[in-house]
């Protein structure tokens, strides 16, 4: 009911524009070219996670496109949803002809019978319970909409769940997030055959250090994780493996709550390279086609490597 009732608010009386704050409208012209005006780009975080997926976002995480995914988010703005898939679904887009996969509705061959499946990362419980809603998988929601109606066989996945809590990853080094979240994710039971009959996209809001975006690629792999290494001496940190967890979440930094490395066993198993993105992996091991996420750190997209 609640979430009925803000939506409704939202949609019929918007108070506020997300991103800049012009009144009486859900999202101003000038933000949403600052959205998705200059088109989604593949980005990679440094340090780049262990198992990290091919990633496009559509736009920077700065200004405008900072304050509406905020406001989305934390705020409860909920119209913003709409707004926020087109952006997601144009990375989906196009990371799935970066990947060479048949994309209906986009200028290529029909997609045919195996859908594209976009899987939000999860948010943890408390965090949904505080906010009243998820909103990666708000978003995946909207931007499969979008999706649809260009043609492109899709369907929203909540595939992955945590299975245990994780550590506030504000003021944590890369290495010691790996520790830290090492294993968080798993597969919701039942829904490993519901994955290897489409093609996976993991989907999030935002992606700055990609911690979460692995975990969640690692979980859908079904590979075997194994303890991160100690942080380097001296670093000041307590953290020796992902044991080690407490409660307590940053609410902007949720998204990158979530990381382990991957253990390749399944990639030495099939021949591929480790981190290589396919169908499916070796002996039915479902494997992760790309990642797409509305915004990511700016940092992220100055960065080209061959």
């Amino acid at each position: 009911m609640r979430d009925w009732w803000q939506d409704l608010t939202d949609l019929v009386l918007p108070a506020e524009c997300g991103g800049c704050g012009r009144p009486r409208a859900v999202l101003c012209a000038r933000c949403r070219g600052a959205l998705s005006g200059a088109g989604p780009c593949r980005v990679r975080p440094v340090p780049e996670p262990a198992g990290l997926p091919p990633v496009h976002a559509a736009a920077r995480y700065a200004d405008e496109v900072r304050a509406t995914l905020l406001a989305h988010k934390e705020r409860g703005a909920l119209a913003l949803s709409r707004p926020l898939g087109e952006a997601l679904a144009d990375a989906v887009r196009a990371g799935l002809r970066a990947a060479r996969t048949p994309c209906a509705g986009d200028g290529g061959p029909s997609a045919g019978p195996r859908p594209v499946l976009l899987v939000p990362v999860p948010s943890a419980r408390r965090a949904v319970r505080a906010r009243g809603h998820d909103p990666a998988r708000r978003i995946a929601y909207a931007a499969a909409g979008e999706l649809r109606r260009s043609g492109v066989p899709v369907r929203v996945l909540s595939a992955l769940r945590q299975r245990r809590d994780v550590a506030d990853q504000s003021g944590l080094g890369s290495r010691q997030r790996l520790a830290n979240l090492a294993g968080a994710l798993t597969v919701t039971r039942g829904c490993e055959r519901l994955l290897s009959a489409g093609r996976v996209v993991l989907v999030d809001d935002l992606m700055t250090t990609g911690a979460s975006l692995a975990e969640a690629a690692r979980a859908v792999r079904g590979r075997a994780w194994a303890p991160a290494p100690d942080p380097d001496p001296g670093s000041g940190s307590s953290i020796s493996g992902p044991a080690f967890v407490y409660r307590g979440e940053t609410g902007e930094r949720r998204g990158e709550q979530r990381n382990g490395p991957v253990q390749q066993r399944a990639g030495r198993r099939s021949g591929r390279p480790s981190g290589t993105a396919g169908a499916e992996g070796a002996e039915g091991i479902t494997d992760v086609m790309c990642a797409a996420v509305v915004a990511a750190s700016p940092d992220a997209f100055e960065i080209s490597r061959n």
